[in-house]
Formats: C-alpha cells, sequence, structure tokens
C-alpha cells in the first residue's frame, strides 16, 4: 500500500525502499543449496549433467554451456566433476551472473 503522508510514522523512508521491483537477487549459501540439491545420485560430487540441470533451474539462457563453462573453472582437479571443495568456485563462478529468486 502506497503512504501517500510522508509525515506518517507508518510511512517507509524511500531510501529503505527496493529500488528496483522484482526478484531478488540470490545469496551464496542459496546457491551452494541450490548446486547441492542437485546431485541426484548423492556421490557429493556435480557431474556435467546435474551441472546442466541446476544451471537450467537457475534461468540460464544455454544451460549446457554455462554448465560446461563453470565446470572447467571449478574443477580443480581435472576428474570431471565438481567436489564439495570445488563447490565454493562454482558459485564464486555463478555469482557472476545474477542469478535471482522468484
Amino acid at each position: 500500500m502506497p503512504c501517500f503522508n510522508q509525515s506518517s510514522p507508518k510511512c517507509i523512508p524511500s531510501t529503505c525502499r527496493r529500488k528496483t521491483p522484482g526478484p531478488v537477487p540470490i545469496t551464496e549459501a542459496q546457491l551452494k543449496a541450490a548446486f547441492k540439491s542437485f546431485d541426484v545420485n548423492k556421490d557429493g560430487r556435480l557431474s556435467k549433467e546435474e551441472l546442466r540441470d541446476a544451471f537450467a533451474s537457475l534461468g540460464a539462457y544455454i544451460p549446457r554451456w554455462r554448465a560446461t563453462r563453470g565446470l572447467s573453472v571449478a574443477d580443480g582437479n581435472g576428474d570431471g566433476y565438481v567436489s564439495d571443495d570445488e563447490l565454493d568456485d562454482l558459485v564464486k563462478y555463478a555469482m557472476k551472473y545474477g542469478y535471482t529468486i522468484g
């Protein structure tokens, strides 16, 4: 409900209002939990297919390409998977692209 009386104590100051309505940016913790939820076989690491599904759920334009890029950035030991130890690198990579909730 908009506040028409700016002097009212129930009015939210304009400095506290969101500048742009719409989706809220995802946090690193939420993104990490989202990636972990796509570990369908529960082996503690994410395959390229699992990454593709995760990026698709986040709304990536070309999820297969984003998964390939994310894997190349985060897979430090070169085994073709993103393990729990490498997940932080994947999250940092994905945070650059501004995924949102809602």
